[in-house]
Order: C-alpha cells, then sequence, then structure tokens
C-alpha cells in the first residue's frame, strides 16, 4: 500500500486526512478485502503522524465497517471498493457542508429532500 504524509498546513485535522488516505488506499483496491493493513505503528511513521491518531482513525473505519480488528489476525479491510469511494464522498458532502456551515441535521434534511 502506497500512503503520502498529511499535510500540517492544511486546515483540515489530521485524522480526517489519515482516514482520507485510508480510505483512498481501499477505495483504489491497493488494500483488497481481507487484506491486512499494517500495524498502526507503522502506519504512523508512513504518514507522518501520532500512533494515537492513527488509534483513532482505524476505531472510525472500524464503526463505519470498512474495517475489522480480530485478536490475532490484526486489522483487516472487510469494506468493499465501492463501499469506501461511496465513504469518500459522504464525507467529502460533509466536510463542504460544514465548510459552508450547515448542521448535521440541516445537512440531513437536504439529503432526504432530494428525489
Amino acid at each position: 500500500m502506497k500512503f503520502s504524509q498529511v499535510n500540517r498546513s492544511e486546515p483540515v485535522a489530521l485524522h480526517h486526512q489519515v482516514t482520507a488516505e485510508i480510505r483512498r488506499a481501499i477505495a483504489d483496491g491497493e488494500a483488497a478485502e481481507g487484506e491486512r493493513l499494517p500495524p498502526a505503528v507503522d502506519l504512523a511513521a508512513i504518514l507522518g503522524v501520532n500512533k494515537n491518531t492513527v488509534i483513532r482513525v482505524l476505531h472510525i473505519l472500524r464503526e463505519e465497517g470498512v474495517l475489522d480488528f480480530t485478536r490475532g489476525r490484526g486489522i483487516r479491510v472487510v469494506g468493499t471498493p465501492a463501499c469506501s469511494a461511496f465513504l469518500v464522498k459522504v464525507n467529502e458532502l460533509v466536510s463542504l457542508a460544514r465548510e459552508q456551515g450547515f448542521r448535521q441535521d440541516e445537512l440531513a434534511s437536504m439529503i432526504l429532500s432530494v428525489q
């Protein structure tokens, strides 16, 4: 898997950048379903962030159903590239809405009103 280091000068939070980078790798097929990710310490070194940032991101992706943690088997990709690509777009939409000053309930209302 190829990861690029996060850009600390961007206004986007580091954990959002790391989340996007891992999602991109999954969406691009660099990490196929069932494949193990490197340990958090190694990912942190590659991405140029603290290990705790990576652990936070891994938990976010597990809650979304993209990753699975199994004792003795490490962190595995369980989400499909299509699912991950969709999540990337959803997160882009949420980020744009936040930048434009919309609250979560307003965004949800807008989505529900789309036919």
